[in-house]
């Protein structure tokens, strides 16, 4: 693909397809990128679950034998194909060794975990000293949350988007209570502009310049999870930074997404999951992330043994010696069976990096969007015909993978339908379809494929539809 490097998607679709003498939207386009797609080869780290094999899929519309058209890895990664070998060791150390295996083997579990420190840190853009592998999202964020939020009489505020993840939005929520104030009062929400789906960069710094000197902590997440806009978090840190606020950032649909510089940009704090994009499995082992600048400045609220330091914790003193940063936060020893699918997906990661990742999702998504503009934009000649709506910035450089399309007809019917022809993506209420080609493991044809699934789908509602009038 070198030969298309710095054209714009649309450019580069029409270039191909001239030279190959078709249409932007024919299969052969997307079969010429998969071909010079020079990290097709990661896909083959990944186990790809076959029609057949879901529950929804109806075999009388589509072959079973076919791999499915898995386009949700901004709800559940892909299973990397390292995993059971690794979970299968361990299990295996644990018969033959029982208590040996804490300290012996590939990963001894009294430390397995700091491992894959470093090569989680290259995925989110920090020094390996400053990300921690523990717990899960919500209480890594409350660990974080109660040492950086101090509130006072005059600042006391916490700024977050208006439809933040539930639990983000509860964690906020409770932190304010747990302090003595008033969430109505205390919750700074930003909302879109009326009549637009996302928010626009000079209204949240605009919202931070003015309500600065009252905001505590802001706490945006770094990919909304609604609408899939990437958020500037880099003018958002300088901004908030500013006005003496803490600026921390929820990465779950950012980390292994978006390239993030967490260190270079000086973000206080951030925390992320790691079975969407990062492949960990369901509920596997999250992280948090503190800059180095705090080492000295920000200790836990709570503590646990294994924040104390590895060289002397088993002295079993009673005396903590906090690690510094965020190895203080540690709480507990990690389950080494989430340990294993964590590593089994980042040694793919360290295969490649995430400029390489996002080069190729840009040109990922960006053909998703060609074809569904092409395909479904609203007609004015064809008023009855179902039209798609994409709310996803269609600047590249303010979204990650992810679209999300709103339907002119029920989206109930459409998800439906795309779910029997061995389509996995996820319908999020009250109005959108996420769709998140995944660039470490997703191709160019399952694009293809699924824009031509959707047609078949949407014909399927007009029948039905045409059938009840």
């Amino acid at each position: 693909m070198d030969q298309f490097e710095g054209f714009p998607v649309t450019e580069t679709l029409h270039r191909i397809s001239a030279q190959l003498g078709c249409s932007p939207t024919a299969a052969e386009v997307a079969a010429f990128l998969d071909k010079h797609d020079q990290l097709r080869h990661l896909r083959e780290n990944f186990l790809v679950p076959k029609i057949q094999d879901l529950p929804p899929s109806d075999l009388s519309l589509v072959d079973g034998r076919d791999d499915c058209i898995y386009l949700v890895g901004n709800s559940l990664g892909l299973q990397p194909s390292r995993a059971r070998g690794y979970l299968q060791e361990e299990l295996d150390k644990w018969a033959k060794m029982g208590a040996h295996g804490h300290v012996l083997g590939s990963r001894p579990w009294a430390w397995a975990e700091n491992n894959l420190e470093e090569m989680m840190a290259k995925v989110v853009g920090a020094k390996a000293a400053e990300v921690a592998l523990m717990n899960g999202l919500t209480v890594n964020l409350h660990l974080l949350m109660l040492s950086f939020y101090k509130p006072t009489a005059a600042r006391h505020k916490i700024l977050l988007e208006d439809k933040a993840f539930p639990s983000d939005h509860y964690a906020v929520e409770s932190q304010i209570r747990l302090r003595g104030f008033d969430p109505q009062k205390s919750m700074l929400v930003l909302r879109p502009r009326p009549g637009e789906e996302t928010l626009r960069t000079e209204d949240i710094l605009g919202t931070i310049e003015k309500e600065g000197d009252a905001i505590a902590v802001i706490m945006l997440s770094g990919v909304q999870y609604y609408t899939g806009q990437l958020f500037d978090m880099a003018a958002i840190t300088t901004a908030g930074q500013r006005k003496g606020c803490f600026v921390g950032f929820d990465c779950a649909h950012a980390a292994g997404n978006v390239e993030l510089k967490l260190h270079d940009w000086g973000v206080d704090f951030a925390c992320w999951c790691s079975y969407k994009y990062l492949n960990s499995g369901a509920g596997g082992i999250a992280a948090a992330f503190i800059h180095e600048k705090h080492n000295d400045r920000i200790e836990p609220t709570l503590t646990g043994w294994w924040g104390h330091d590895l060289k002397t914790r088993f002295n079993m003193t009673n005396v903590l010696e906090l690690q510094s940063g965020v190895n203080g936060f540690r709480l507990s020893n990690q389950p080494v069976l989430l340990v294993c699918p964590l590593q089994a997906s980042l040694e793919v990661f360290n295969m490649t990096n995430m400029k390489e990742l996002r080069r190729k999702s840009m040109l990922l998504t960006g053909y998703l969007e060609y074809l569904i503009r092409h395909y479904y934009s609203e007609d004015a000649a064809q008023p009855n015909k179902p039209h798609v709506h994409i709310i996803t910035p269609s600047d590249p450089e303010q979204r990650g993978c992810q679209l999300s399309l709103c339907f002119s007809i029920n989206i109930q019917r459409v998800f439906q339908e795309l779910e029997k022809r061995g389509v996995v993506c996820d319908m999020r209420e009250p109005k959108v379809l996420r769709v998140a080609p995944v660039p470490l493991y997703n191709s160019f044809t399952d694009v293809h494929r699924f824009v031509k699934t959707l047609d078949f789908a949407l014909a399927a509602c007009r029948e039905e539809h045409q059938n009840q009038n």
